[in-house]
């Protein structure tokens, strides 16, 4: 799979943000991460060309059927779909 690029902070498992470089809701879920303090790795899908792209989709396909942005998965066990605050949230404090 693509390399994601590693964001340091607070360790709450594994969470992975599938996002695009130009959408409003992605860069907000980024910030909001950022400012939770956590550590997350993330992949802006646009910017990834061929064989990537098409790992990194079928990858996100698996927790987001509809492939909408943005996607975040937290513990390879829940994912949300597209700029929640509050589940979002919720589910990195459980």
């Amino acid at each position: 799979m693509a390399e994601m690029i590693h964001v340091e902070g607070k360790d709450k498992g594994s969470i992975r943000l599938f996002a695009l470089s130009t959408c409003v809701w992605c860069k907000k879920t980024k910030r909001l991460l950022d400012s939770l303090g956590v550590a997350y790795d993330y992949v802006f899908v646009d910017t990834l060309d061929g064989e990537a792209r098409e790992q990194v989709m079928e990858e996100m396909k698996q927790w987001n059927p509809r492939k909408s942005f943005p996607t975040i998965v937290f513990r390879n066990q829940t994912s949300i779909a597209g700029f929640k605050e509050e589940k979002i949230r919720e589910t990195i404090e459980q």
